[in-house]
């Protein structure tokens, strides 16, 4: 991999962990890692616009291939230049695949050996995706990191399923670097390894997959229903064995003890919609855990959700009137619980590097598993 490929320096290591800091170069955008990427699926963060991910100070966030292509299309994007210039956002942009999708939103999947046929989930419309067709419509969409088309199984495939998808994601992802070389422009692409929980064939999709000169490596087809200890014996067994010039992205996931499991064993990028969905459904992150905004006993609460978090919302509202626009349903509850958790992302990422960067680490890990495993907060 040449020098001008590289978007990855790696910052302090844990000495008692695979954990480090580092920064991500995309296009003049220097972006601090580990790194949390909030969701804008189909060119929206749910409940909140671009000026308030400028003022959260996200530096990179996360659209989907798979609903941009259906909606708003091509045409739409092409005509405004790309997604960044459609929704007026000015940072840097990573788009998966849009393969998990394929996947998992249409019963009627047909593989190929050149790519996967499917339906549309929205009026049964004929697709067909392969891995230079998903490489176009990324650059249509103006992504700074482009995922490779890959397949991901489910979290309870057997070993026959799972070895058809390292044959498959393998054979994609060198059409797709051999397609993406030709004009690489300003773009960069990472590949993604499979394996599901097998050590042995994570380990060899992990070596066919770096062994590419992609910019990035991305974990897939983890946290798709495996049970968790599962998901830590995986993490633990990739994690000496990873490129680390390169930045490792685990795809999908986003709760706080998964995220700190996955920064111990070296990952870079996180992404989910775990911190958007939950707040619209009442559940927000504070310095002492999971807080239920729809329980009885915060009707009263003049407090505001988290008296040690400076987000606007906590600045100005309590959480017994956040608590009530839940319960009558008002479209500002998930605008206002959403800027908070995203808030709380954002300081949680920052507090988290900073705790590899002082050699405090292992204290933070064991602080914030014990406080995100345990139920919601009381009082």
């Amino acid at each position: 991999m040449s020098q001008q490929e590289m978007i990855f320096r790696s910052g302090i290591s844990d000495p008692n962990s695979h954990a480090r800091t580092g920064t991500l170069h995309l296009n003049g955008i220097e972006i601090p890692t580990p790194v949390f990427m909030p969701v804008g699926t189909r060119g929206a963060v749910k409940s909140l616009d671009s000026d308030d991910l400028d003022e959260l100070g996200f530096e990179l966030i996360l659209g989907n291939t798979y609903h941009l292509y259906l909606r708003p299309g091509m045409d739409v994007l092409q005509k405004f230049g790309g997604l960044k210039n459609f929704i007026s956002y000015k940072k840097a942009l990573l788009t998966d695949s849009g393969g998990f999708q394929v996947f998992s939103l249409n019963s009627l999947v047909k593989f190929k050996k050149e790519g996967v046929e499917f339906r549309s989930h929205i009026d049964g419309s004929p697709h067909f995706f392969t891995p230079e067709k998903v490489i176009d419509i990324q650059r249509t969409i103006g992504s700074d990191i482009m995922m490779v088309l890959d397949d991901c199984p489910p979290g309870d495939a057997d070993t026959a399923r799972i070895k058809e998808s390292l044959d498959r994601t393998h054979r994609w992802a060198e059409a797709a670097v051999s397609y993406w070389e030709k004009e690489k422009g300003k773009q960069n692409l990472f590949g993604i390894f499979q394996g599901g929980t097998n050590l042995d064939l994570r380990l060899e999709s992990l070596s066919k997959i770096a062994a590419l000169p992609f910019s990035g490596i991305a974990i897939g087809g983890l946290s798709v229903g495996e049970p968790r200890p599962d998901f830590i014996r995986t993490m633990e067994g990739i994690a000496p064995h990873t490129d680390k010039s390169r930045p490792l992205y685990l795809m999908g996931v986003g709760t706080v003890p998964d995220i700190l499991e996955g920064v111990r064993n070296g990952v870079d990028m996180f992404d989910c919609v775990l911190p958007t969905r939950n707040a619209r459904n009442g559940q927000v992150f504070t310095s002492k855990g999971k807080m239920n905004l729809r329980n009885e006993k915060w009707k009263f609460s003049e407090e505001p959700m988290d008296p040690e978090c400076d987000c606007k919302v906590c600045k100005r509202y309590s959480v017994g009137y956040i608590r009530h626009l839940h319960h009558v349903k008002e479209l500002s509850a998930f605008s206002l619980s959403t800027y908070h958790n995203l808030h709380f992302m954002k300081k949680f990422m920052k507090e988290l590097r900073l705790s590899i960067e002082v050699g405090k680490f292992s204290e933070f890990f064991v602080k914030w598993k014990n406080l995100y495993e345990r139920p919601e907060i009381s009082r």
